[in-house]
């Protein structure tokens, strides 16, 4: 055990439990459901789960079962998912993942998944429904005299991880900047059913918390140091199909404020993570909107430069995700940015309650959406999961506008991404406000199941899918009970040719 502490460990009994990230793995026992912090490639552990990997290796090779259940906020990093997966230590995980080693041993059948909407976690959590939690593993930026501990790039889940484990390993990282100190409202308001009380957050940038997390610290029974970034999370440059997207949405929203049902500066912002999102983002730096705000599950480089360049005024979010490049402005100006980021629980950024009142605007991708609105957002040709729900049906059921954005084909032209019947869904034509391809853009509210299912097809659909989508709904109208018209033995051939030849092409 070294005694070795950074001037980030100033509670006196928690630096005599620094160690090693090994002699730290070795106090988790097999069978263990660990809480990770970590959301979206920010704020995960570095050292101990690569140390814990490194240990269920040898022991496998020795003959001996050794697997784990990870809890987390969200996806983390091939230094977590990635190391415990190659090495098959992961019985259980929850609630969203995006690594292709994990990825591929969940639609192996090797991983048990549970795809959770992100706020259900912490309160399924706390209610008892998971099972009781043996280990809390937490990177965090320092720990205080008290014992109070400043949070890292992500909230996540880690305020009832530490409330909720019987045992807590500390990850304190030295490498982001200590002037993050302050960033953060972690609320401690919240309670189990009946004795709830209404969250009194009326404005999206406000704070009804503290800057720091609690723990108990005779729970904790390890602190070890590192010093790494998280992940990079590279965008690309947005091409012409993420720009006709984003050039959709912004002239819908324009036309929104023009006839009154949104104020000039619109009203707060969702976005989900990828490219296609952060397009959009991007575009409305050049339009006609200011003083915006955000309310968000993660901040990343689209709408951090819609802050630096004054055309957002704050931003609310439970974890920063940033590029390289993105990451080192804000390391530079993180006095400026501290004074306008909030992070929070994301029992908070994504809590059905304050989306509803506060009227977020929902900006989340999919896979693809059939010809009435359903959505899926998981899974391909059905069975095979992709990452995960994560935070969109939080947002899309309760926004006060919800979009559900892709390009209208993949694979090179060979997959429509409109469909007549869509082969898993995660979000039904209920909570389906507008759709947006390249091709255009489909406004649902208020139309009919038919009435919906023609815009689609009109202003969504692929040239090359249109007349195909038409004639099946064409024909499906000439038969059978006409709310929903389908042909059920063909509303999902085109997955089915697509799984025998590789295209959704006759």
């Amino acid at each position: 055990m070294s005694t070795s502490s950074s001037p980030r460990i100033q509670h006196p009994g928690l630096a005599q439990k620094i160690m090693s990230a090994a002699e730290a793995a070795a106090l988790i026992p097999a069978g263990a459901n660990i809480g990770m912090s970590g959301f979206t490639g920010a704020g995960y552990p570095k050292q101990v789960p690569q140390a814990l990997a490194a240990r269920i290796e040898a022991e496998h090779a020795a003959g001996r079962p050794f697997q784990v259940n990870v809890w987390t906020g969200a996806s983390t990093a091939p230094e977590l998912d990635g190391a415990l997966a190659k090495v098959n230590g992961i019985h259980q995980r929850l609630p969203f993942q995006s690594d292709p080693i994990c990825r591929d041993k969940i639609n192996a059948g090797e991983v048990h998944y549970l795809d959770i909407h992100l706020s259900h976690v912490a309160q399924h959590a706390w209610f008892g429904f998971l099972g009781p939690m043996q280990v809390a593993v937490v990177e965090v930026l320092g720990i205080l005299p008290d014992g109070r501990l400043i949070p890292s790039s992500a909230v996540g889940n880690n305020k009832t991880w530490l409330e909720i484990a019987d045992k807590v390993i500390l990850e304190v990282n030295s490498l982001p900047p200590i002037e993050m100190e302050g960033m953060h409202d972690i609320y401690y308001g919240t309670a189990i059913p009946p004795r709830r009380q209404p969250i009194h957050l009326t404005q999206a940038t406000e704070r009804i918390g503290e800057p720091y997390l609690r723990v108990d610290p005779s729970k904790v029974i390890a602190v070890v140091q590192t010093h790494q970034r998280d992940r990079d999370t590279a965008f690309a440059k947005p091409d012409a199909v993420s720009n006709q997207i984003a050039a959709h949405i912004i002239d819908f929203l324009a036309h929104e404020v023009k006839v009154g049902r949104l104020p000039k500066n619109m009203l707060p912002l969702q976005s989900g993570v990828g490219n296609v999102a952060n397009a959009v983002l991007t575009g409305l730096l050049d339009g006609p909107f200011d003083e915006l705000l955000g309310f968000t599950e993660v901040l990343q480089d689209g709408m951090l430069e819609l802050i630096k360049r004054g055309k957002m005024t704050a931003a609310s979010a439970t974890a920063i995700s940033l590029s390289s490049e993105a990451l080192k402005d804000f390391n530079e100006h993180i006095a400026f940015y501290r004074d306008r980021i909030v992070l929070r629980p994301q029992e908070i950024s994504n809590h059905p309650e304050l989306v509803r009142r506060l009227g977020v605007i929902a900006m989340n991708a999919m896979i693809e959406a059939d010809i009435y609105g359903n959505i899926n957002s998981t899974h391909v040709m059905g069975s095979a999961m992709m990452n995960g729900i994560g935070g969109s049906g939080d947002y899309a059921r309760n926004g006060y506008l919800s979009f559900f954005v892709t390009p209208s084909v993949a694979k090179g032209g060979k997959v429509s991404c409109i469909v007549p019947m869509v082969s898993h869904v995660d979000h039904t034509e209920h909570d389906t406000q507008i759709i947006v391809t390249e091709q255009g853009l489909a406004d649902l509210r208020g139309l009919s199941p038919r009435q919906r299912a023609q815009v689609i097809i009109d202003k969504c659909a692929h040239p090359d899918f249109r007349p195909l989508l038409q004639d099946y709904f064409d024909r499906a109208r000439s038969k059978g009970a006409q709310h929903t018209p389908h042909i059920l033995g063909e509303a999902l051939s085109w997955h089915e040719r697509c799984l025998a030849t590789g295209s959704m092409l006759p």
